[in-house]
């Protein structure tokens, strides 16, 4: 009985939550935050050409996806991938992708992108075997890089739908965090040196914690989606 109860409960506040995302994403700004005009993302939104691609800079354990205009898409190699297919393995592809990262020029639609994908999960259209979809910003992170903050606390800043989503819970959510804008990062991400943080309610800099998180160290259920301007080295979190 108690089991029914929890879960009961963690189906209202992801139904709350998924309310929320809708309203923030069904409508988005057309040119710049100052003179652009709100319009729904369904109205004005179109798929990108997205293939798989490894460069030679890039450790080949570490999955990494590449967005270009369809436009293009006579000069690219490889089979497209649906936006929201992006996590999904191929028959060849040994184990399953926990991190995205991808690479497009400005312009080219990543921040539509992860809002139509962040839109139709909170419909209930796509990706319905993740919990819970956390949708941040670089900019946002950026405001709050000398605070401490546990992964709890991150979310209840961000999203306070999920304040009433109790820690234990949430260490068992199956959890995918899009984070957009990796270019405009002022966080000093470090993967190698950093302090380990493996407790959802445990504060520490934005930093570690989001170090910490994009390794699986906070919750192995967990998924990471980051958008970037710029190709960058990009190596498999150890």
């Amino acid at each position: 009985m108690e089991i029914k109860i929890l879960y009961v409960g963690l189906q209202e506040v992801v139904e709350e939550h998924k309310i929320s995302l809708r309203t923030r994403c069904e409508n988005v700004t057309e040119g710049s935050d100052e003179i652009g005009n709100r319009t729904l993302l369904k109205r004005i939104y179109t798929d990108l050409f997205i293939t798989e691609a490894l460069s030679e800079e890039v450790d080949t354990e570490h999955e990494v996806k590449h967005l270009e205009r369809a436009s293009k898409i006579q000069k690219l190699h490889g089979s497209p991938i649906r936006c929201h297919d992006i996590f999904k393995t191929f028959p060849d592809q040994p184990g399953a992708i926990r991190v995205v990262l991808t690479v497009g020029v400005a312009g080219v639609g990543k921040t539509f992108s992860v809002q139509k994908f962040t839109l139709d999960w909170a419909e209930g259209l796509e990706n319905q075997d993740v919990s819970v979809v956390v949708l941040l910003s670089f900019r946002e992170l950026n405001l709050i890089r000398a605070e401490q903050h546990s992964l709890l606390s991150l979310l209840h800043v961000f999203h306070p739908t999920l304040q009433k989503l109790p820690a234990k819970q949430l260490a068992k959510c199956k959890l995918l965090f899009i984070f957009d804008g990796l270019d405009e990062n002022r966080l000093s991400l470090d993967f190698n040196n950093s302090q380990l943080v493996s407790d959802v309610t445990q504060k520490s800099s934005v930093n570690v914690l989001l170090t910490n998180l994009i390794k699986g160290n906070l919750t192995c259920a967990v998924r990471v989606l980051t958008t970037t301007r710029f190709p960058v080295t990009c190596q498999e979190p150890t």
